[in-house]
């Protein structure tokens, strides 16, 4: 073997790792929901945006608050415990590490959207609108 093809073995390797290390997160931290559940359950909870402002500002899900991933740890006092947190973001990473924030902090009730924002088919809102 040459040194490319242990590199993109290697490459290849960390991927799948990084893979399984998040599917652990997800099922110890949340649920994953299709849209259709998602929709239904966020009108009874938190619908948290997990996206930076500016990617929220340029479309977000009706309804949603933005509390960036990067601001979760600092913002945990506006989040209720008591209610069940609804979370997205462009795909779901962002959500699943916010998920597993929440639940190191007491959170009990965590859904995240299934293929986040990017595969919504419900009501949207814009900065604009």
């Amino acid at each position: 073997m040459n040194w490319l093809t242990v590199f993109l073995l290697a490459i290849l390797l960390a991927l799948l790792i990084y893979e399984v290390y998040m599917h652990v997160m997800v099922k110890r931290s949340a649920k994953v929901i299709p849209a259709d559940a998602f929709r239904e359950g966020m009108r009874k909870g938190q619908l948290i945006d997990v996206r930076d402002k500016e990617t929220f500002d340029a479309g977000h899900i009706l309804g949603a608050r933005n509390i960036p991933y990067t601001m979760i740890k600092s913002s945990l006092t506006a989040i209720r415990k008591d209610m069940p947190v609804y979370l997205y973001d462009q795909s779901k990473s962002l959500s699943i590490r916010t998920a597993n924030i929440l639940r190191k902090n007491g959170y009990k009730t965590i859904f995240i959207l299934k293929g986040g924002y990017s595969e919504w088919d419900g009501k949207i809102k814009k900065k604009n609108q």
